[in-house]
């Protein structure tokens, strides 16, 4: 089943000779339970791209469904319960609160649309991410990539029907990266989540179901590499 849809999506940025075309007429689709890493060089418009699909960023043109609805259709009260619920942001620098407690931290989404918290999904999520020790710790107290694991965490809480993650092991060492990936590769595969990863490290493409390459603002090349 087709979880994502986007078609002829295009991002300018700036005006005449500062006209920047960060995306060029870009159209694809993901289905439900995939994991696709979409690659590129610096510039080439990953991000972008990430930040559209999210909700975060409005294109200059084109359209991006998520199960069937038509994303930027929404008013911005619509649009920001639609990213709380229906979307999981994992960034390469953590965005934790640096006053809430790392089961806080994870809760942040349930709280803010005022609904109310599942303990089990949380107990679950806290296992999970081995955490279920460290749930009062602020972040500072927290290594980097504990502090991941957290964002990891709030990203899923919600149980989104897409996950997306923009150089989610930017900021850690080898070891760390690993155990990232793991996790969100379980969540990929325990809780049926469509997980979407910018990154610019080939051994974290090669892991996933299908690469997407852009440059310079299109799609240069999309390959199945396991089905």
């Amino acid at each position: 089943m087709e979880i994502l849809k986007v078609e002829h999506l295009s991002k300018i940025y700036g005006s005449g000779n500062n006209m920047v075309r960060a995306l060029d007429d870009v159209s694809f689709s993901i289905e439900s339970g995939e994991f696709v890493a979409i690659i590129g060089p610096s510039g080439s418009g990953k991000s972008t791209m990430l930040h559209i699909l999210g909700g975060v960023d409005k294109p200059t043109s084109g359209k991006v469904f998520i199960e069937g609805k038509d994303v930027y259709a929404q008013n911005q009260e619509q649009l920001a319960i639609f990213r709380r619920r229906q979307v999981g942001l994992i960034y390469q620098f953590y965005n934790l609160i640096p006053v809430l407690d790392v089961e806080e931290n994870i809760l942040l989404p349930v709280l803010l649309d005022g609904r109310r918290v599942n303990t089990e999904r949380l107990n679950e999520l806290l296992t999970l991410l081995g955490l279920e020790h460290r749930r009062k710790h602020l972040p500072n107290q927290l290594s980097g990539g504990q502090q991941q694991r957290v964002s990891i965490g709030r990203a899923l809480i919600n149980a989104p029907a897409l996950v997306l993650a923009d150089e989610p092991t930017g900021n850690l060492d080898s070891k760390n990266s690993q155990e990232i990936l793991q996790l969100l590769r379980v969540s990929n595969r325990q809780y049926k989540q469509t997980l979407v990863v910018i990154t610019h490290d080939e051994s974290i493409a090669l892991q996933a179901d299908r690469i997407i390459s852009i440059e310079d603002g299109r799609i240069a090349k999309d390959e199945v590499i396991r089905s």
